[in-house]
């Protein structure tokens, strides 16, 4: 079984590129180039070197010793919450910019949810000088206020979606429309692992620079280069992605997905895409997703705004069809109080996204000898005012 994209950009049934005619030239250009460009030892010489120099990789993987005692089992946690501007999301930035500039687009646009993307995005263009417009719900600039401000000092322009649930599947549809008016000189970061091919893959290869690490860190530290599972939150999955991509087809490793229950999967207020999603097309792709018998989006919900999505990756999507990965849906609740354990555990306050992941301890026994690697995609800090509120600190 393959995992990775096929040339006509599927993993398996799901992917492709469902796009409107008028925004064919800028996909089909980005297609003929991304190997091509991200094969280039300029490029490859100038990629790794920001991600040495200016995100600070490697992240550093980390023995969790009380986490671990707590669970009977050995965990480690990859710290992207480490990376400069305190998520996985600048290691796809940087890459995408690169393309861009090599592409000759001088004006970026993206969308983002928590913010995390946005301001991913806005310090690149800053870096680069050049143009940067994010898309975001107008819900989700309400509550993730430190990262509009961020944005905006990096000298990006925080355009508001007003439409629909105003949150991320919307700043996406602004920011596909901004696309189509503007063809010729900009280029879409899209910030996860979905969005027409080839995004899922060249988002996944930028990403796939954390399981690179996790296999030489953890051959360092416990002599094997294989865990026997990899744990990471999904929304729409780029940090999954690259978690799991130098383990795909290692079958003696066990990949499991964390997506968010919200209220709970039955709740009627969730974005468990795996359990209530069917096959259908979003921003670009086939997928799972979550829709209504008549093929109308279902709205999401979760705490957690970057993992506030109704479909899931294709890649993704995949691995849960085959079996290949195994998925969990994590309550609000559950993750608040799994992202808490951390602060007192081990001194780390984790995004709410990456608190999902660790919630999974609490609900699925391993073994004491299990290696385990969890992806801590972000730190706390955007969160803050949500766990103040939440646990009325």
């Amino acid at each position: 079984m393959n995992y990775n994209v096929n040339e006509k950009g599927y993993y398996g049934e799901f992917g492709g590129a469902y796009i409107p005619e008028m925004l064919y030239p800028n996909v089909e250009e980005l297609r003929q180039n991304y190997l091509k460009v991200m094969a280039e030892p300029d490029f490859k010489k100038e990629f790794d070197q920001l991600l040495k120099d200016y995100v600070g990789r490697p992240s550093p993987l980390y023995f969790a010793k009380r986490l671990s005692e707590k669970y009977n089992t050995k965990i480690y946690l990859k710290r992207e919450d480490l990376n400069h501007t305190g998520a996985h999301k600048i290691n796809n930035t940087i890459g995408q910019i690169l393309m861009a500039k090599r592409l000759g687009k001088h004006r970026i646009i993206a969308e983002t949810g928590a913010g995390q993307h946005g301001v991913a995005t806005a310090t690149v263009c800053a870096l680069m000088g050049l143009e940067c417009i994010v898309y975001m719900g107008e819900i989700d600039i309400a509550r993730q206020a430190p990262n509009v401000a961020r944005m905006k000092m990096l000298g990006a322009k925080v355009m508001p979606a007003l439409s629909g649930s105003r949150t991320l599947k919307d700043a996406t549809n602004e920011a596909i429309r901004d696309w189509i008016n503007n063809p010729v000189d900009t280029h879409y970061i899209i910030g996860s692992a979905i969005g027409p091919h080839p995004y899922p893959d060249m988002v996944t290869r930028f990403q796939s620079i954390i399981s690179e690490e996790i296999k030489w860190q953890l051959k360092e530290q416990t002599g094997h280069e294989n865990p026997n599972y990899v744990v990471a939150c999904i929304g729409g999955g780029s940090n999954a992605a690259g978690t799991y991509y130098h383990y795909l087809h290692e079958p003696e490793v066990g990949i499991i997905a964390v997506e968010a229950a919200g209220h709970g999967v039955d709740s009627g207020e969730s974005a468990a895409t795996s359990v209530l999603g069917k096959e259908g097309i979003i921003h670009g792709c086939k997928t799972l997703l979550m829709q209504t018998k008549d093929g109308q989006i279902t709205e999401p919900y979760s705490i957690s705004a970057g993992l506030d999505y109704p479909g899931v990756g294709p890649m993704h999507a995949h691995l849960c069809k085959t079996g290949r990965a195994e998925f969990m849906a994590i309550t609000d609740d559950d993750a608040m109080n799994a992202g808490l354990e951390l602060c007192k555990l081990e001194g780390i306050i984790p995004a709410i996204e990456s608190s999902h992941a660790l919630a999974i301890f609490k609900q699925r026994t391993f073994k004491s000898n299990d290696v385990v690697v969890v992806s801590l995609s972000g730190r706390g800090d955007k969160d803050l005012e949500n766990y103040i509120n939440y646990f009325k600190i």
